[in-house]
């Protein structure tokens, strides 16, 4: 036997391929693709990505990284392959000055919780804290600070990582910045991320909470529209929810979020004296009781088990010219129906400027808005769903709108294609250079 097969053999051991274990890595949080891999593996270590990496490749072995799993559609599966386990990358630290370092397997809730004894938080953070660090970074990252602060990935400084051709790098804008810009928002084609350094911003010790409730669309997305632009608010969201006492109206809130001070409250007639809503609820929270709120809302679903169900969500991000017409499409469509019954549609502003990620493919105009359908299905039930999503997207994409690519939805080559646009030769390079093998990213079907 040769050194080199010593080698393979003693990298096989480590591969974990107890049955359960290979059902557990077959799944994600969308319940709507099951792809089994060969083995699970658990680096404790950038060199134990850099190895399998280095074994994968040459053999043309697909490989995933995953550590909170909340992938919709496969995207994070290796059918055949090796998922990488990175739960065990979870370090967060050291915080200095106005950075912190944290390892890809850590999740957001634990980045937060390192950094607010320091008063400090990452500038933008996605409304649901349980997804992991290097997930989030892949696809981009929004949240309701995203009007004033971009992506989550805009906030990144440096990152460590292993290429798909088993090279262990740092990169930075300034230092192997091509390989830096393709892996923010590069939906993990090229490289596992294994560290990051975020950038902190002075975090609020309370905020208060506005909930702003319009009858119409038009209205409510001027004034949205104007939220976005004057950046009175440090976050800023909205949803459309089934209006009471019809068949298939609808209303509309703004959720607007400004920090404050006990001894210095908000100017309530300042910051809503010149908006159009008709009623509005008010509540003042503590910075991390109001960035954790979701946690609530889980354990329920985890105690009902609809946490385990599938989940058929679809992310756009529509021009504003055409935001009304596909938004009014989308909620008045019977195959969107049950949104009214067990889903959430989240629709709020961004702005174009903000997201800087070269990769993360926006609609054209200054002010974006994104529209999140996020449906819960009964086990056995979700084909119509994704059947409607790719209808939906079709429909948004003829009006100029893209995929933020979280979604239960299947993508051709072409679609991912037209997706780039003149991007497209970016990533293709990109990938050509630090994934030659063409291991990563396989779960997004790009048909590389």
């Amino acid at each position: 036997m040769t050194s080199s097969d010593r080698v393979c053999e003693r990298f096989e051991e480590l591969l974990d391929t107890r049955p359960e274990i290979l059902r557990e890595a077959a799944e994600d949080f969308g319940r709507l693709v099951s792809a089994p891999p060969l083995g699970v593996l658990r680096p404790g270590s950038a060199a134990g990505v850099r190895d399998a990496l280095a074994y994968a490749g040459p053999r043309g072995i697909p490989v995933a990284a995953r550590a909170g799993g909340h992938s919709m559609y496969g995207q994070g599966q290796a059918p055949g392959g090796i998922v990488l386990d990175l739960r065990g990358l979870n370090a967060v630290g050291p915080v200095t000055g106005d950075r912190v370092e944290v390892q890809a397997g850590a999740l957001w809730r634990d980045v937060l919780a390192a950094t607010l004894p320091y008063g400090l938080a990452p500038p933008v953070l996605t409304d649901y804290l349980g997804a992991g660090v290097g997930g989030v970074l892949s696809v981009g990252g929004l949240g309701g600070a995203s009007h004033r602060h971009g992506l989550v990935a805009d906030s990144v400084l440096e990152l460590e990582v292993v290429t798909g051709a088993g090279e262990h790098l740092v990169c930075s804008p300034e230092r192997h910045g091509t390989l830096f810009h393709a892996v923010l928002a590069g939906l993990g084609q090229v490289a596992v991320v294994v560290r990051a350094t975020v950038r902190l911003s002075p975090a609020p010790a309370l905020v208060r909470r506005y909930c702003l409730y319009y009858p119409g669309l038009d209205a409510y997305l001027a004034d949205q529209r104007l939220l976005a632009r004057d950046g009175r608010f440090a976050y800023l969201e909205g949803q459309a929810r089934p209006a009471e006492g019809t068949a298939d109206g609808w209303t509309y809130m703004v959720e607007a979020v400004a920090a404050h001070r006990a001894t210095a409250p908000p100017d309530d007639r300042t910051l809503l004296g010149d908006l159009s809503f008709t009623s509005s609820e008010t509540e003042d929270l503590g910075y991390a009781e109001f960035a954790n709120r979701v946690a609530a809302d889980e354990e329920v679903l985890r105690a009902t088990g609809e946490w385990f169900h599938p989940h058929p969500w679809l992310n756009l991000l529509l021009p504003d010219d055409t935001a009304a017409s596909v938004v009014t499409g989308v909620l008045t469509d019977p195959a969107f129906r049950d949104l009214r019954e067990n889903g959430l549609v989240l629709l709020y502003p961004l702005l174009t400027r903000t997201l800087r990620a070269p990769l993360f493919r926006r609609p054209r105009g200054e002010v974006v808005h994104l529209l999140a359908l996020l449906r819960t299905a009964a086990p056995g039930t979700a084909d119509p769903m994704v059947a409607a999503n790719r209808t939906a997207y079709e429909h948004a994409r003829a009006k100029g709108a893209v995929a933020y690519p979280a979604n239960a939805l299947p993508m051709s080559a072409g679609d991912w294609r037209e997706h780039y646009g003149s991007g497209w030769g970016t990533l293709a390079e990109a990938k050509s250079r630090h994934d030659p093998h063409g291991i990563l990213g396989r779960g997004h079907g790009m048909g590389w």
